[in-house]
């Protein structure tokens, strides 16, 4: 499957199947509890420290792939703006919409396919935001960045938190989890037909989803490819995916498990 339609309407599919079943968690239950209160974040340590460096205060934000939109309206709690979350899940925004009104936030969230956003789409944003589990759904980098850039206004930097594309040479459920069972160089997409979901848990659907994977170098190039000036590119020892991986920290030879990287257009 190399259509690029084809691949995003399988991959909103698969996210669409999953939603209600991230709706049954206790994780439901304290993101509904915290918006109520003011100053309410779910962003760690290692993020709210890229974001405020960047002195968020005022500035609106538009996050790519933003799922329920915990992550943007969070962003709140260091004084940005959250103006616009985008992602192709319509059963996910309804929860971000859920999740906003509890907050009190005119945000505004748009279901849509990235590489063919209509043409009405805000643009002029002073801060990008993508996080974990955005850049592997996507199959094609440079044509995501490009739109990236077309949503920010000059100058404005775009913030990167991602799960580390070394660890898809490894399989937590492997029998030598340790052992590399994936080429770092793969192109072909790993397909699968289990719901996605973070808590380790396995339920098998008839929807297949499919997941690239990019070395980190692709992922600066195709950012720089873009248009974006690299300011920062930091990598970090612990997860900030899957509970699965947590196996992969606190290890006498530590892999990089997660990095940040912020951009400028």
């Amino acid at each position: 499957m190399t259509d690029l339609a084809n691949i995003t309407a399988a991959n909103r599919a698969a996210w669409n199947a999953s939603a209600p079943l991230h709706k049954q968690t206790g994780e439901w239950n304290a993101l509904v509890a915290g918006f109520a209160q003011p100053g309410f974040s779910v962003l760690d340590e290692t993020l709210t420290a890229t974001l405020a460096s960047l002195q968020p205060r005022g500035k609106r934000a538009v996050q790519i792939g933003c799922n329920n939109g915990r992550e943007l309206l969070s962003m709140a709690a260091l004084g940005a703006v959250p103006a616009l979350g985008i992602d192709q899940s319509s059963a996910f925004l309804e929860q971000a919409e859920q999740l906003a009104a509890i907050a009190g936030a005119d945000c505004r969230f748009l279901c849509a396919d990235i590489y063919d956003l209509p043409p009405d789409v805000p643009r002029g944003f002073d801060l990008g935001l993508i996080t974990i589990g955005v850049l592997n759904w996507m199959p094609d980098l440079e044509h995501f960045f490009a739109v990236a850039s077309e949503l920010l206004a000059p100058k404005a930097p775009l913030v990167i938190y991602e799960t580390h594309p070394i660890l898809e040479m490894f399989d937590p459920e492997a029998a030598d989890p340790f052992k590399p069972v994936r080429s770092y160089f793969e192109l072909a997409p790993f397909v699968s037909n289990e719901a996605i979901t973070y808590d380790g848990s396995r339920e098998q659907t008839s929807i297949a989803s499919y997941w690239f994977t990019h070395t980190l170098g692709d992922i600066v190039t195709a950012c720089a490819a873009a248009g974006f000036a690299i300011e920062r590119l930091r990598e970090h020892p612990h997860s900030n995916r899957e509970v699965d991986y947590d196996i992969y920290t606190q290890r006498p030879a530590q892999l990089p498990m997660c990095f940040t990287l912020v951009a400028r257009k």
